[in-house]
This record gives C-alpha cells, structure tokens and sequence, in this order.
C-alpha cells in the first residue's frame, strides 16, 4: 500500500519506495574508534581526495572552493514480493553512490541559490563509486565528481553575481551556515537474512490472499536493507554510522458493486530479525487488513459534506504533517515562489494553545515503537536536534538546514536529502503535544454534543489514513487534502458507527488547524517515507486523536471499472 504525503510538487511517503533507501539508523551514543572499523579505508580515501582538492583545486584567474563536503552512500537490500501463495520476485544488490558539494565563495554569499529546489548548487551526483574499498577508485570518482562540481559551481556563482544588479533579496540573509565540527565513528552492523527462508515464509503468508474472492490485486513485499554513510568536509566533520530497517508491507485492493476502487494497507518497521512476528502473526495482520477493507466494500458511498471529526492518531499525524509541517522548513521561508504562510508569525499564535509541536530527530522510539525518522546526523554533517517549533500554540523556530532563514543563522541538523539530490530541512520525528487530553470514549462524547450543536445529521471518525498532499506555492491555493482509506459514520442520536467511503478531507492549513477542539490521551506513533524537492526521506508522527468542530469533505476521485466477470481461478467451481 503506498502511503502519501506530499506537498506541491506531488511528494509522496511511501512505504513501499524502500528500495530508494533513506531508513532506519541503528548507532550507538558511543563512538567505536576509526581502528574498529574494517572499512574504515573509505572514509580515508575520502578526506585524502578531499584534502587535496582543498589545497590544489582552483581554475586560474578564478576562486578557489571555499567549501567542500562528500557523502558516499553504501546500500545493500533484499527485496522478496509474494502474491497469491508464490513468489512474484526476489532481488539482492549493492550499490554505492557519491554526492560531493563544492561551494564557491564564502559564508555570506556563494554560488546556491536560495528556494525550493533548495539544492540548486553543485551537490553532484557521481553516479555509481566501486564497491571495493580500493583506495585508487575511489578517490577516480571523487575527483571526477568533484572537478564538474567546482565548474559548475563558478559558473553558478557569476551568474548569481549578476543577477544580483536586479534582484532584491533578503536582508542579512546569507548563504551558508558555519558550523563545528564532530567526529563519529558507530558500530560496524551487519545485515542479517536468510533470503530461501524468506521466500518460503513469503510464500505461506501471501497465501492468505487465496481465501477472498473479492480481492482485485493483493501482493506483500519483505524487505531488508542496510546503509552505510560515509560523511567528510573541509570544517573537520567525518562520520561513519550504519543503519538497518527490515520492512514488511502488504497492499490489497478490491471494488465495491459500483465499480469504484477500495485499497489497504499494512506497513510493519523493524530494526532487527529478532524483532519480525512469526509468520502466524503476520498472517493474522494481513487477514485483519481484508477483513477491514471488505467492510469498506459494502460502505455507504458519502456526498461531500462539512461536519464534525473525530481523526484517530495516525489520520490526526497526517493532518498536520501535511497542514502545518512542511510550512515550517526553513526554506520555504525565503523562496518568493512559496507562500511563506508562517514566515512573519513567529512570536505569535498559529495554532490552538494547548497544542505544541516538536521535531526530534535524536528520538529513538515512542513507547517500544522504533520511529524511523531518527538520525545522529543530517545530510550536511550536523547533528539531529531537537527543535521546539510551536510551543502552547505560538511559533518558535523552523525546521533548519545550512540554509539560513532571517533571524536564524544556525542549522538544527534537519538537512535531509535521497539519492541525486541535495539537502533542505525536512522534518523527522515529529511530536504533537496537547494539554487538553480526554479519553477515547469521552472524544466520542464530544464528538457527539459537537454534532448535535450544530445541528448536523452525523459525525465522522476516521481511524487511518491512505496519504496526503498539500500546496506551499503562491501561485498555486494554499489548500491541503487527505485521503482516509477507514471512516465510519456517527449516529449523534445512538453513537452508532456505520462505515461510509469515497469521501476525502480539503481544506485550507490555518483554518483546519484552528478548528482542532480538543485531543486524546491515546498517543500512537505512524512511520513512512515523506518526498519533497529534495527526495524521499524516512519519517514518523507522534499524535493523540484529535477532534475538529468542523472538517470539509469533498468526493474522492476515482474510476469506475466493471468487476471481474469470471472469479479468481482458485475459486473457480471447475477446479
């Protein structure tokens, strides 16, 4: 099931996108020492080629770099897909890539250029690196990547020069941050997966798929996965940390008699073997997923409507994900193309006051459940922090990379970036805290005496979420929807809950967000994958249930196709 969170430029989480690897980083807080790791040779060759290029690198008559960092990501995973009680596919590889980030300049003004492609500067994509730790290819790639990187830096750099007789700019706004240096070296993992096992293991529990007949498509996929990061710059940061995620999802779809499509999902996180359900659980997880979609089948189809909610803490994380978090990243603060929504608002209330929101990156887990947006460090070399964004309702800081944003100078390490792409603030862990907690059961209470206050014939309760997109460009509505895969209906009258479909939540950040009345004690965590300008990055919400005087619905889009006119060949009465 892919899992959306997305702003304007159709950025997605997604789940099943694990082979574009950003995951789950498994470190120590203690640093082993460089001598206890056996590919300790990479980073080596990296500050070698790095030092050389400091000291030697420059086109004469023209600047020298004043700032380099390279970034070589190792990747190793297994991916095993079953549908239907056999294997689809099964696939293991490795892959080294290069990122190098040449800067011509100095702090105050070099050659990036500020907005939400964010990395529009020489942070160079060297394609493939050997994955031999030979010193000699290595160091080939390297300067390979770091010599069109310096070119097109300086020419970046004069053309920013000129434009600047033109523009009109920010105020103090420079370009880069300085920042100290740090040194970590964590312990060296290994990926452990016995890929036969798996594929019998993918086998039995894909089978389940085998008992419904009104399944149009169901497939699971087991993947695991290890990276190793290998960070170096000119301030003095070197790092090497490792990270392994094992991952389970299953995806079903189905149409209901009028011929519109229903799907569901089931993602599972896990950071070792010892950790994965056995294979009767895991079945019991997919078959609670059918069962639950099947209900959705039959559901009355709903009209669009503006009522009362009721959003269950993985529906709730998504709102504001998509309502509130992507507002925050600083580099949406100094683009003239977005619309800066909360650019002039800090010191002031933006949301209700008994709600504060952290991101937290050096938060490991919630109540035993790994957060996946966890990291020691961010893509830039900084260290993950934790950053109070809005505190009893008012605006306090955003998320930072090494991207100033006027009145902070200084990243809080949420740099963040995939593959081919280069960092911008993104969030991580992001934590929702309210000061107005009621229980489940006297949410529904709430819910109801909203409903009846208003007058309207029912409520919403919506228990999870398919994804979300929002709009941050000023050329574009400043609007937001989400799509929620399990609602039911609310009767005020006899809190009876019947399950309703084709309906999806819109509307516009700061009015939603407002309309939030009070919250649960029921805090749950939801982990995915988030894309924006800068790629996909591994992500997760802490959120309590919230609930909303009022929520606009609109009908959700979606073709109508003619069920299946034979049933699946294993149903077939012939057989």
């Amino acid at each position: 099931m892919i899992f959306k969170l997305t702003t304007n430029q159709n950025l997605h989480i997604s789940a099943l996108l694990l082979t574009l690897f950003v995951s789950f980083f498994v470190v120590s807080l203690t640093s082993a020492q460089e001598s206890d790791r056996s590919d300790y040779i990479v980073l080596q060759s990296m500050e070698d080629e790095l030092n050389r290029s400091q000291q030697e690198l420059k086109l004469e008559g023209y600047e020298a770099p004043y700032f380099i960092s390279y970034q070589i990501k190792d990747n190793e995973f297994y991916s095993i897909k079953g549908k239907y009680g056999a294997v689809a596919s099964s696939n293991n590889d490795r892959v080294r890539r290069l990122y190098v980030d040449v800067r011509v300049g100095n702090y105050d003004f070099d050659n990036s250029i500020k907005g939400r492609s964010g990395g529009r500067i020489s942070f160079h994509d060297a394609s493939e690196v050997p994955v031999d730790n030979d010193p000699d290819a290595i160091r080939a790639a390297l300067w390979q990547a770091t010599d069109l990187a310096y070119k097109e830096a300086l020419t970046q750099y004069f053309n920013k020069k000129a434009n600047k007789v033109q523009e009109i700019k920010d105020i103090d706004s420079k370009s880069f941050t300085k920042e100290t240096s740090h040194t970590y070296f964590g312990p060296e993992l290994e990926l452990t997966f016995n890929a036969s096992e798996w594929e019998d293991n993918i086998r039995d529990i894909s089978s389940v798929y085998k008992n419904y007949k009104e399944l149009t498509n169901a497939d699971i996929v087991m993947t695991a996965q290890q990276e190793t990061v290998y960070f170096t710059n000119t301030e003095g940061t070197s790092y090497i940390r490792d990270e392994v995620l094992y991952s389970i999802d299953a995806q079903v779809t189905t149409r209901a008699e009028d011929g519109k499509e229903i799907s569901n999902y089931r993602n599972l996180y896990y950071v070792s073997p010892e950790e994965i359900p056995s294979v009767k659980e895991i079945k019991a997880i997919v078959n609670e997923m059918v069962e639950e979609t099947l209900e959705m089948r039959s559901a009355e189809v709903l009209s669009p409507v503006s009522v009362p909610a009721l959003l269950e803490p993985e529906a709730a994380g998504v709102v504001f994900h998509e309502a509130v978090g992507h507002r925050l990243e600083g580099e949406r603060q100094i683009d003239d193309d977005e619309g800066q929504t909360f650019k002039e608002k800090v010191g002031k209330k933006i949301i209700p006051p008994f709600l504060s929101i952290i991101d937290d990156p050096s938060m490991k887990d919630f109540k035993g459940t790994h957060l996946i947006g966890y990291y020691p460090f961010d893509d830039q070399g900084v260290p993950g922090e934790r950053v109070v964004l809005i505190e009893d309702g008012v605006l306090k800081n955003f998320l930072l990379s090494r991207t100033p944003v006027n009145g902070f100078e200084r990243s809080n390490g949420h740099g963040r970036a995939s593959y081919a792409r280069a960092p911008i603030a993104r969030m991580s862990n992001t934590i929702i805290e309210s000061d107005t907690e009621y229980s489940k059961e006297k949410l529904k209470e709430l819910l109801i005496a909203e409903v009846k206050r208003q007058n309207k014939p029912f409520g919403l309760l919506i228990k999870s979420m398919k994804g979300g997109e929002t709009n941050t460009s000023s050329y574009n509505f400043q609007a937001y929807r989400a799509t929620p895969v399990v609602i039911y209906k609310v009767d005020p009258k006899t809190g009876e809950e019947t399950p309703v479909r084709d309906i999806e939540i819109v509307g516009t950040p700061l009015v939603s967000i407002n309309k939030i009345i009070a919250t649960g004690d029921d805090y749950s965590v939801f982990n995915g994958f988030c894309g924006a300008e800068s790629g996909y990055v591994p992500v997760s919400t802490v959120a309590p249930s919230i609930l909303v005087s009022e929520i606009e619905f609109q009908r959700k889009s979606s073709k109508k196709e003619k069920l299946p006119l034979l049933p699946p060949p294993f149903f077939d009465v012939g057989n």
